[in-house]
């Protein structure tokens, strides 16, 4: 798994891996029921306390993108839905985010090209959840 961490950067490592493994998973680079490393694996990969991933994972978890059993680890969850509380964190964070693309200068046009351009770009789930 290749992730782009950035240990000099303002935003706490475990928000970072967690956002990869995000990421990896929309983008197709995680697939839905792959496993992931374990804890000490990842932690000892990346070169961050084991600490670091045990949070990372636990939020995941509680986020519906992972599935943890003690017996086979941390796997990308084959049932993954997107839920009325999902769609109004989403909502929330696009309007914050539709504002300060306002007060920066860009228009309803280039923001909703560049919305379809990235979903456009993410393979992981388009086949069974984005599109429709």
């Amino acid at each position: 798994m290749i992730l782009n961490l950035n240990m000099a950067s303002d935003t706490p490592i475990y928000v970072q891996l967690r956002n990869e493994i995000v990421l990896g998973i929309g983008n197709g680079k995680l697939k839905i029921g792959e496993n992931l490393p374990t804890v000490r694996q990842l932690a000892e990969d990346i070169g961050v306390n084991t600490m670091t991933v045990s949070k990372t994972y636990t939020i995941l978890k509680n986020e519906g993108f992972i599935e943890i059993d003690r017996r086979h680890g941390a796997k990308i969850n084959p049932k993954l839905d997107s839920s009325m509380e999902f769609k109004e964190k989403l909502e929330d964070e696009l309007m914050l985010l539709i504002a300060e693309s306002g007060i920066k200068g860009i228009n309803k046009k280039d923001f909703l090209s560049m919305c379809n351009d990235i979903f456009d770009n993410m393979n992981g789930l388009k086949s069974t959840k984005m599109e429709g």
